[in-house]
């Protein structure tokens, strides 16, 4: 039996050394059409044109700025990292490919075959369960400003959003805090995770209203939503049809997030087809030099720029809204996920007439803690942060590029991951309301 689980635990590290080898030569090849040290600009928007998705060669094109940086690897944390090689031999897609059978923790399926039948579905489960939180998490005192794009120093910002807390907290797939691997409550429940964004603290007009909403593992059973706004001063319930909408849960249509994009592709999973595009070697941000993340002063601030672009290898991957099981206002989503992070570094929706539509942009760094000076959110080893985050309206020009911590908030210190810093009771209809007031 000893020899069994050793035997299988050197399969694990010698493939994804491999795979390591594999990327790293295809980072070089990818790195032909451009070298550290090349200043992307809209004038020389072109080297970078099969380099980055269509919405973010729009982003190049009216203004955002890239230094190119050479490729640096990024290392899970070793608690995930342990749960990967414990569970991950175990885990299965049901019969209908749809949802997984045999999960514990870490990632789900380590090894990635192209020619999978179901290689789609497996990279997107790897998503799901990916490494940058497993436990908790708690984003305190972020800002977000909402402007039309436009070349130069200039703005037309048309408004600034503070929030309080944006926080979650797994039921399944814990590696760090405890109850490890799995919460009690699961059995219970049924609940993967629970996820919190409240209070908005300004625009003021807005100010008390929040979200909370609960991710279930039955394949058919749709998220439980509810949010409590200034204007009705009730709790409500939401149809998940309307994450998808991005004035929905915060009483303004200055901004372009809408929930199932806040981190990331996030509808329910089972509610999507998926195709799997290909595998790439693309350009993102995976080691940001700045956090807090700089204002973009040459596309009226609707990104954070210049930033350090590295080549990174992709899986892309195409979701479909599932016909009769959710009524998304994008008629397709392109999904681009970093081969060693799992987590996307952009993503392009597409309307219902098959146009483009919006574009998400994720600037990530790799450290131990999320900002230098930080003196309690610092970790044992490196973890990654998204340190910005910005959504384009493409057909308007409307942006909203948020800072991850925020340029002038009380926390410093913003990010407090796998930390305990937030359990269930945070994640109340009683407890949104009372923060409320």
């Amino acid at each position: 039996m000893i020899n069994k689980i050793l035997h299988r635990a050197t399969q694990f590290v010698v493939t994804v050394t491999a795979f390591a080898l594999a990327f790293m030569l295809g980072v070089s090849t990818a790195s032909a059409q451009v070298k550290p040290g090349d200043f992307i600009a809209p004038s020389n928007a072109a080297q970078v044109k099969e380099l980055v998705s269509p919405g973010v060669y729009y982003k190049v094109q009216h203004g955002m700025t890239m230094k190119i940086i050479a490729t640096q690897r990024v290392d899970w944390p070793p608690p995930y990292m342990d749960a990967t090689e414990k569970y991950s031999s175990q885990v299965r897609l049901s019969n209908d490919h749809r949802s997984l059978t045999g999960f514990v923790a870490g990632q789900p399926f380590p090894l990635i075959d192209p020619n999978d039948p179901q290689v789609a579905e497996k990279i997107i489960w790897n998503n799901v369960f990916r490494p940058i939180t497993s436990d908790d998490y708690d984003l305190r005192f972020y800002d977000c400003e909402s402007a039309y794009e436009q070349s130069g120093p200039q703005t037309r910002q048309i408004e600034n959003f503070e929030i309080g807390h944006y926080a979650g907290y797994d039921l399944v797939g814990r590696t760090e805090v405890e109850p490890i691997p799995t919460d009690p409550d699961f059995k219970v429940t049924g609940r993967f995770w629970l996820f919190a964004l409240y209070p908005i603290l300004s625009p003021q007009e807005i100010r008390g209203t929040g979200f909370i909403r609960f991710r279930y593992s039955d394949p058919n059973r749709g998220d439980d939503v509810w949010d409590w706004a200034k204007n009705t001063r009730r709790v409500r319930r939401l149809n998940e049809a309307q994450m998808s909408s991005a004035t929905t849960t915060n009483g303004s249509s200055a901004t372009t997030w809408d929930p199932d994009h806040y981190a990331g592709f996030n509808p329910k999973t089972e509610q999507y087809d998926y195709k799997y595009l290909g595998e790439k070697n693309m350009l993102a941000v995976a080691h940001a030099d700045h956090s807090p993340e700089i204002r973009c002063e040459t596309d009226g601030g609707t990104s954070a720029c210049p930033e350090a672009w590295e080549s990174r290898h992709m899986y892309v991957v195409q979701a479909t809204p599932r016909a009769g099981k959710i009524n998304a206002i994008d008629s397709k989503t392109v999904v681009y996920v970093d081969g060693e992070m799992w987590f996307e570094p952009y993503i392009d929706t597409y309307d219902r007439s098959g146009q483009l539509f919006r574009n998400h942009i994720y600037w990530l760094t790799n450290r131990d803690r999320p900002v230098a000076d930080a003196k309690v959110a610092i970790y044992p080893f490196k973890r990654s942060f998204v340190v910005g985050a910005c959504s384009t309206d493409l057909q308007s020009g409307l942006a909203s590029m948020c800072y991850l911590p925020g340029r002038d908030t009380p926390e410093r210190e913003c990010w407090y991951i796998n930390m305990g810093a937030v359990d269930k009771s945070f994640f109340t209809t009683e407890a949104m309301v009372k923060a409320a007031h």
